[in-house]
């Protein structure tokens, strides 16, 4: 009778195992690389994989990388599902651009949230318009930084010659900040997303002006830099700017394989974007920049959306 009994299990057993080894094998690992702890991409991408395994029938884990560069070859080589990225290097990856040796088969899931290029005065300085800073101090960022390789794009294409109509600071942030209040500078130029907290800094103690880009100077600029983007900066982001500012800036897009699957994508793209601000796995609770991942946002790269991103855009209106 035991030896029935342990036959009748042992044939339960497999019985049950071959139900459940197909079951796991239908449900799709996928990997996100992010970037290092620390930084913005880290908490924000291990967010997303726990809202995709949690919420889908897809299997997905982060994974610590060292970002936007190293995320373009990993995800063009299949090495990752999915990768957290500036938009100027995912163009540059796709373009074959330096600093990649070939072009590499990406495109954008979405946008997660732009990196505006404040330009930033104070009251009393007579600074409106990017034409107001000749003659004027301004720093733009340390060297070699893209808010600083922006900078001088956007002042060159005004017309300035940078070493004669102006006169040129290369401050980090946090002494641009303070050289502003001082009245050392006469503005400065900041890239991250917004809020920052540099300029609510100022703002706390001065009068702050933000130095909005004329719209065909914009449309100017991207045509000849096609990975930097449009932004604008909402009204009353910061204290006193009751108005809306256009920007150029970078963006912080989730890009993937152009062989990811177009119904894999439609679920990765849903999943987050119905999970941005609501329910147990709320994005923003993981880290306030989520609040920016809205459709409207989301279209916007330098590179081409995903078919099954596309998709979803259009169901939600935010592609006509």
């Amino acid at each position: 009778m035991k030896r029935v009994f342990c036959i009748i299990f042992v044939i339960t057993l497999v019985l049950g195992l071959t139900w459940v080894v197909p079951s796991m094998a239908q449900k799709k690992f996928l990997t996100l690389a992010s970037g290092s702890p620390g930084g913005v991409y880290y908490p924000l991408g291990g967010g997303m994989a726990v809202v995709i395994q949690k919420t889908t029938d897809l299997r997905c884990a982060a994974e610590s990388t060292g970002a936007s560069v190293e995320n373009c070859r990993l995800v063009g080589a299949r090495e990752s599902d999915m990768g957290m990225v500036m938009g100027s290097i995912a163009y540059k990856a796709v373009e074959g651009q330096q600093p990649f040796e070939k072009k590499f088969p990406l495109v954008t899931l979405f946008q997660m949230y732009p990196a505006p290029e404040h330009i930033v005065t104070v009251s009393g300085k007579g600074i409106k318009s990017i034409k107001d800073l000749k003659g004027k101090k301004v720093s733009i960022d340390v060297p070699g930084s893209g808010c600083a390789v922006m900078a001088k794009a956007i002042l060159e294409e005004y017309g300035f010659n940078l070493e004669k109509d102006l006169t040129i600071a290369n401050l980090s942030q946090s002494e641009s900040v303070q050289a502003l209040k001082d009245g050392i500078v006469d503005a400065v130029f900041f890239n991250f997303a917004y809020p920052g907290s540099a300029v609510l800094d100022l703002a706390a103690t001065r009068d702050i002006v933000l130095v909005p880009v004329e719209r065909d100077m914009a449309d100017k600029i991207v045509k000849k830099y096609p990975y930097y983007v449009k932004i604008t900066i909402p009204a009353k982001t910061y204290p006193k700017a009751d108005y809306d500012v256009l920007c150029l800036g970078d963006s912080n897009v989730l890009i993937a394989n152009k062989q990811m699957e177009e119904g894999v994508a439609y679920q990765i793209v849903k999943a987050i974007f119905e999970n941005v601000d609501k329910g147990k796995w709320a994005l923003v609770n993981i880290h306030p920049i989520a609040s920016q991942l809205t459709p409207k946002n989301a279209v916007i790269s330098p590179i081409e959306l995903h078919p099954g991103a596309i998709k979803y855009f259009k169901e939600v209106g935010a592609i006509k």
